[in-house]
């Protein structure tokens, strides 16, 4: 079975939002343990630009990997 461009996209968004709570909830357990400020809206932010670059990556992959099948 495929999986349509809005289906990639879709399951794309719901991994990248786990990913980013799960990067939030990271920074702020884990900084400190390296002498860095665990700032909610820091970790917010950062995370905001990584999410963005995953989620662009992960529906590349995954257009990618449907073209080589179709292949």
């Amino acid at each position: 079975m495929r999986q349509s461009r809005t289906m990639s996209l879709v399951e794309a968004v719901a991994n990248v939002l786990v990913g980013y709570w799960l990067a939030v909830l990271t920074q702020i357990v884990v900084f400190p343990w390296f002498h860095l400020p665990a700032r909610l809206n820091d970790a917010l932010g950062l995370s905001a630009i990584f999410t963005i670059i995953s989620l662009a990556r992960a529906y590349l992959m995954r257009r990618l990997f449907e073209r080589l099948c179709r292949s």
